[in-house]
């Protein structure tokens, strides 16, 4: 029997939370809006002209400020800090993302900020910690420096990056957990979260391997994994199929239905990669990629064919919202009985 559906919430599990957001184009914007499309009350605190990212295309702003409002304060103006100081003290948390100098220089700290609220949780997002200098940190260049562009490609050709900003997204996830955390502690004080940080965060086990084991992370083609096989994409009749085969039921599974023989246990398999490779490279060609997709995913094989942004979307059409007249992608957090009511970006106020 299935679960009856939760009934409806009217408010999110946020509502009553009041953030406070100085965010500029990514990493801060995306952690306060997460918490927005979760109920939380997010006043974005702009200069005259509004925060950067303006500029940059009102879909780029609408992805990244939906469900928030705004006020337009100069920081630097004794009003400005007046005005501040009147909004820290009903808040529950403040967010800035902007170099260490400059956050201490507007006082959006929480040694700044306690005089008038010390409950208020002050969440900095900079490049590399608020003691860690002014250095430019921008998302591509933190993942050169921390060894991510070096793992990825092929291995015959040069580094690469994503064509996303995995560094800022990765870091306002971790920004708006470090403030949940925070507030629920029911004390106020300083969060500190840095890109770079976050990055050798997400490169656990390839750290773990080179810092326990003295093994150095090697690129491999078609972005293979480093302990299972086979784990990567591959060529087909037509297109590329991603497969990952983490434990032997997955090969049983994938094997029978390939025609591959052998190669039961993944001790062989990784002892015996190249030959895998290969008799798996072989038997995909048989046939294109949508197909292999379909063949594999009833038989409980993690197999998908590679896909553009545009076909992805297509194919997925629940995870499109409509926030005023902005078709965005919604919040990754489902959480049951509560809808979020996306609304538009907030045009600039005084």
């Amino acid at each position: 029997m299935s679960s009856p559906t939760p009934a409806r919430e009217t408010t999110g599990p946020l509502a009553g939370i009041r953030i406070l957001e100085v965010g500029t184009m990514l990493a801060g914007p995306y952690a306060a809006m997460l918490l927005a499309d979760l109920g939380a009350e997010v006043t974005k605190i702009e200069p005259a002209g509004g925060e950067i990212s303006r500029g940059v295309s009102d879909s780029y702003f609408a992805s990244l400020n939906r469900n928030k409002s705004s006020i337009c304060l100069d920081l630097n103006s004794p009003a400005g800090q007046q005005r501040l100081g009147e909004l820290a003290a009903n808040a529950h948390a403040l967010l800035v993302n902007l170099k260490p100098s400059a956050i201490r220089r507007l006082g959006l700290t929480y040694d700044a900020l306690s005089q008038y609220n010390d409950k208020i949780v002050c969440v900095a997002i900079t490049g590399f910690g608020l003691d860690g200098g002014d250095d430019p940190a921008f998302d591509y260049v933190v993942q050169a420096g921390v060894g991510i562009a070096a793992l990825t490609g092929d291995p015959d050709g040069p580094p690469t990056l994503p064509g996303y900003s995995s560094a800022d997204n990765s870091t306002g996830m971790s920004a708006a957990l470090g403030l949940l955390a925070k507030i629920v502690s029911g004390s106020g004080g300083q969060v500190d979260v840095s890109l770079r940080d976050v990055m050798f965060s997400q490169l656990n086990y390839h750290a773990a391997a080179y810092l326990n084991d003295g093994v150095e992370p090697q690129r491999r083609p078609y972005g293979a994994h480093s302990y299972y096989v086979p784990a990567q994409l591959f060529p087909t009749a037509d297109g590329f199929l991603a497969l990952f085969i983490t434990h032997d039921g997955f090969w049983k599974s994938f094997a029978k239905e390939a025609g591959i023989d052998g190669f039961e246990t993944m001790t062989q398999r990784v002892a015996r990669r190249e030959e895998v490779l290969a008799a798996v490279t072989s038997a995909l060609a048989t046939d294109t990629a949508a197909s292999w997709e379909g063949r594999l995913r009833p038989l409980g094989v993690p197999a998908a064919a590679v896909r553009s942004l545009p076909e992805a979307l297509e194919a997925t059409p629940e995870v499109v919202v409509q926030a005023g007249d902005m078709r965005l992608v919604g919040s990754p957090i489902r959480v049951w009985g509560y809808q979020p009511d996306y609304r538009p970006p907030p045009t600039l106020e005084g």
